[in-house]
């Protein structure tokens, strides 16, 4: 795992900003302490931090070709890259060193973009082309590495993290409001212009083209769900732990020790009971049952690995908010990325590489809310204009009652209710809280575009396309990239492979969600691995006890404080801030995560535009 920034100029100016390139890669040290390096040319600069994985000896970066017209500089792993090697070399390319990186260098001689439909792997890159005078710089499918960038005309600044790019002398720092408004509802910021103005993320499985000063982005993959109904329940089973044992080795491929997140759940116990790691790291809170450690170990101890545990106190997890606050680039309003941040702190003290669980529910369903379709199943006797009526009706009455949500969803299509894994604040509600609502785009008009791609697949394949192409990114990877990178860890992915997901995407929905299981084939598919107990468990991972938390005096007032302040009074109407407050802490309901939303934003607010972070 490493971290690179740089920019291109209009002209042959790029020298007067050799000492900015100096403090862009200074900005992103955590992402890589082991070595740096750089390259510039009348135009361009490229600068790189490393954390040694691969070709420890001789794996220096920017990497450059014989003559030196073809430099690049690269953030992840290639897990087929000696594959990709041996066919150059029968090319007639000559290698050099032992690093996954070169294979880009040669690669990209050989196939040019093209290289891409390749790789196999996590990864963020850029590649100067002299010859062509050009900038190419891509992401992978599912966005595990990130990659920003921002245009102001006369320079195109780009990097690993967006603090890297407002280092850069020309760029502003400026809120973008927008962005604020659509993470309220989505719980992170899911456009991309980020939440700086004139920001912007390079989306997955998308590579960027800059030519003479002209900018051009494509899609290069796509995520096709094809199904495969002659298939049978056994042969799903045994296929994903077919392709998972390739996944999962070549996810192995390192220099240094590698070691595995364990949770207690199923996710992350599968890739530890089949990846013969030596050690596995776990946290849990001190609060009541929201623990998981003693299941980790239990795992660990089936599976013949030492387990490394931490119990994190609430004390603890206020008092790391503003440094992690510091690092995210974004808000990250997941409670569960704060207990990420501490299992990345543990396992750094033991291991550069572990391996997570993360993209499992989402490739193979796994979330409880992806059998909304079939709770819904009885209402579809029910004519649709009856049930939209009614629906329409319950929504303008204000007394909650039970049924009430069940009959509201069963009068909407999908597309209508379901953004996404979360859904914190709907549009009238934003519009409510911020004091100057912009009112450009609600969050079924973000959705809308994706929607239409699978327009004609059933109801689960359609929110598992729409977690794929939002949360998944948004929420889950942002949150590990932070939080691993902060104590320069690198996480890896075995769920998240290309084959992987060739696999996930032809399995008949009928074995992905059942009456009484979420992604069902693939639970089976553990209970050879690992306990049944375990196989069979809900979808958990680090649960964090924050509705409990909002409900002690001491964290209500502290965080009551956040709300209330002149800060916040600025950006949001804190009376019906004080309203969410109060009604949680009062038992009437539970607000817990919509005031978590708000509160992480205003802590990275004040980090970030108020204060040195």
């Amino acid at each position: 795992m490493c971290g690179f920034t740089g920019y291109v100029t209009v002209g042959p100016r790029a020298e007067m900003f050799s000492e900015n390139l100096t403090a862009m890669m200074d900005s992103i040290r955590h992402r890589g302490p082991d070595d740096e390096g750089r390259y510039m040319d009348d135009v361009c600069g490229l600068g790189f931090r490393r954390l040694s994985i691969i070709g420890i000896t001789n794996g220096k970066q920017p990497m450059c070709n014989e003559d030196g017209t073809i430099t690049v500089v690269f953030n992840g792993e290639i897990y087929n890259y000696m594959d990709i090697k041996s066919d150059l070399v029968e090319k007639g390319h000559i290698f050099k060193t032992d690093a996954d990186t070169e294979v880009l260098v040669h690669g990209y001689e050989e196939y040019g973009i093209k290289i891409l439909s390749r790789l196999r792997g996590m990864y963020a890159f850029a590649i100067r082309d002299v010859k062509q005078n050009q900038l190419f710089i891509a992401r992978d499918i599912f966005g595990i590495k990130p990659l920003y960038y921002s245009n102001t005309g006369n320079e195109f600044v780009f990097g690993s993290e967006i603090k890297a790019i407002l280092k850069f002398p020309t760029i502003k720092k400026e809120l973008n409001q927008e962005a604020l408004e659509s993470y309220l509802s989505f719980q992170y910021s899911v456009l991309e212009e980020t939440f700086y103005k004139n920001i912007f993320r390079l989306p997955p499985a998308h590579y960027l083209l800059l030519k003479n000063g002209d900018v051009k982005i494509h899609r290069y993959w796509e995520a096709v769900f094809n199904e495969d109904d002659s298939r049978t329940f056994e042969e799903c089973i045994e296929g994903v732990n077919e392709v998972m044992k390739d996944s999962i080795e070549a996810h192995k491929i390192s220099d240094t020790e590698v070691g595995g997140f364990l949770s207690g759940g199923v996710d992350s116990g599968y890739i530890v009971a089949r990846s013969n790691l030596d050690k596995t790291f776990s946290v849990g809170f001190d609060y009541q049952d929201y623990s998981e450690i003693d299941k980790a170990k239990k795992l660990s101890e089936y599976v013949g690995v030492k387990n490394y545990e931490h119990l994190i106190s609430t004390e603890e997890y206020f008092e790391e908010l503003p440094r992690i606050m510091a690092h995210a680039d974004e808000p990250i309003a997941d409670p569960s990325a704060i207990a990420l941040y501490f299992v990345c702190r543990l396992a750094a003290k033991q291991v550069k590489v572990v391996l997570s669980g993360e993209g499992s529910d989402e490739l193979f369903g796994g979330y409880n809310i992806y059998r909304t379709p079939m709770a819904l199943g009885p209402m579809g006797a029910v004519p649709k204009g009856v049930r939209r009526a009614v629906a329409k009706m319950l929504e303008a009455v204000p007394v909650s009652f039970k049924g009430k949500q069940y009959l509201i969803r069963a009068g909407k299509d999908i597309s209508e209710r379901f953004i996404g894994n979360a859904f914190m604040f709907s549009t009238k509600e934003v519009n409510r809280l911020v004091r100057n609502p912009l009112k450009k785009r609600t969050p079924f008009d973000i959705t809308r575009p994706l929607y239409e791609k699978v327009k004609n697949k059933d109801d689960v394949t359609k929110m598992q396309y729409i977690d794929i192409n939002t949360w998944l990114w948004g929420d889950i990877l942002n949150k590990a990239d932070t939080m691993s990178m902060a104590h320069s860890l690198e996480v890896r992915v075995p769920f998240l492979d290309r084959e992987v997901a060739k696999f996930a995407f032809s399995v008949p929905v009928r074995y992905r969600i059942t009456k009484t299981e979420t992604k069902a084939y693939f639970r089976k598919a553990a209970r050879k691995f690992m306990p049944e107990i375990t196989a069979d468990r809900k979808k958990l991972g680090f649960p964090v006890p924050v509705k409990h938390w909002l409900r002690e005096k001491q964290y209500y007032d502290m965080i009551r404080a956040t709300l209330l302040s002149g800060t916040s009074a600025g950006i949001f109407n804190i009376s019906e801030l004080d309203k969410l407050l109060r009604d949680h802490y009062e038992g009437k309901c539970d607000n817990a995560r919509r005031i978590w939303t708000v509160y992480a934003f205003l802590l990275w607010y004040e980090k970030h535009f108020q204060s040195e972070a």
